[in-house]
């Protein structure tokens, strides 16, 4: 008589998820991506690449500060409130029309701009630089160029990026404090949170909405600190902690999406002109005095037919086509290359150093993280390589 073996269950199948369960599962990790720091490195990089250039422009600009932002503009004070409150903007110089206000604030800013440049304090110098950036420009805005709208712009994203967790005092202080198990109260960063809300109350009108959206910083940076420091593994950290890294993503992916519209509009608006179907606008754009730094270089270039025309065609096929190469990895990081190549090229030969360089920062949003942190491994071993020296020459 023959006995039949039930079959053995296969106990390593896994059981199969209901579709309830998949979409939880799904959403969990949408919320770990969305919750978690993204793009550290190339945060860092447009950290430095625009406090560089605001420090660079401040600077240059010290010696005519009063007549194009001060008490000695031909745009008057009166003139200036009457435009700010037509255009609504705001300026912490708008309160009052004299030079030591002035000075207060210009030098501030360049101050927080060095901070900013060193990741010092970056939650409130990054604040503190958009006030003041915003503040110059707004007080005489028929001065400048094109780098001081795109300046403007990005001052704003900045103050929403996590950008100091690397390459910054801020991130060497924390793994100083980490090490030594000393995470008590801050005192430095509480009264330079409190002394810089200070200094925006008295400078600020009530007529605009920016004190508050200010104050509202002010107030979630408050809350950071108590958190951060009186409780440290409470939930309510650990919300404002992921909070703070859903604002860092979203900041900078609308970078990545204004450099997009920066290329875009200028590249189309571009095929419209005449000059650049013709390719001939590099010629007349090289031979226009104010912008001829070097001009034997600018005739050099320009008395160049065949270059001319292929420089000026590359120029429009490039910003057009730029948003549309994001999707490819390596054709992305070589235009990347060719863009901040390109803008280099401006500021020689056209002389607008300042717009090439803030939009060289833009562009670093871009660059891959393999190459940033191998550039900061290179830094850090070259530092190691010159303390080395400098000790050995004692």
């Amino acid at each position: 008589m023959s006995t039949t073996v039930a079959p053995t269950p296969n106990t390593h199948e896994t059981p199969r998820r209901s579709r309830g369960d998949r979409l939880r599962a799904g959403a969990v990790r949408l919320g770990h991506l969305v919750s978690t720091t993204r793009a550290a490195h190339q945060a860092a990089a447009f950290r430095i690449g625009l406090a560089l250039v605001i420090a660079a422009f401040l600077c240059r600009e010290w010696p005519h500060r009063r007549v194009l932002y001060g008490d000695r503009s031909p745009l008057s004070y009166d003139m200036a409130l009457e435009l700010g409150r037509l255009d609504e903007t705001f300026s912490l110089l708008q309160w009052s029309g004299g030079r030591v206000w002035f000075e207060i604030v210009y030098s501030l800013t360049l101050a927080s701009a060095f901070a900013v440049l060193v990741g010092w304090r970056t939650r409130t110098m990054s604040v503190l630089l958009m006030v003041g950036v915003l503040s110059l420009e707004n007080r005489n805005p028929l001065v400048g160029d094109g780098g001081d709208t795109v300046l403007r712009i990005m001052v704003i994203y900045l103050v929403f990026t996590r950008c100091a967790q690397v390459w910054s005092l801020d991130a060497w202080r924390t793994r100083v404090r980490s090490r030594k198990g000393s995470l008590g109260p801050d005192r430095t960063g509480i009264t330079l949170w409190a002394a810089t809300g200070l200094f925006l109350l008295l400078g600020f009108g009530w007529d605009t909405g920016w004190p508050l959206l200010l104050w509202t910083l002010w107030g979630v940076q408050g809350l950071w600190y108590a958190a951060r420091y009186w409780y440290p593994e409470s939930e309510f950290r650990a919300l404002l902690d992921a909070g703070a890294s859903m604002l860092h993503n979203a900041a900078m992916l609308t970078i990545a999406a204004q450099v997009c519209l920066i290329y875009a509009t200028s590249g189309w608006y571009k095929v419209q002109g005449s000059r650049w179907e013709q390719g001939s606008a590099l010629h007349y754009a090289l031979n226009l005095e104010y912008f001829s730094p070097w001009p034997w270089l600018s005739a050099l270039l320009a008395g160049n037919a065949v270059l001319v025309l292929l420089l000026s065609y590359g120029t429009v096929i490039l910003q057009v086509g730029f948003p549309f190469t994001l999707a490819n990895r390596k054709v992305k990081n070589v235009l990347i290359a060719v863009m901040m190549l390109e803008h280099i090229g401006i500021a020689v030969l056209l002389g607008i150093p300042f717009f090439s360089l803030a939009m060289v920062a833009c562009d670093a949003v871009f660059l891959p993280t393999g190459f940033l942190t191998t550039i900061g491994a290179r830094c850090r071993s070259g530092y190691a390589q010159f303390r080395v020296l400098t000790v050995a020459g004692k």
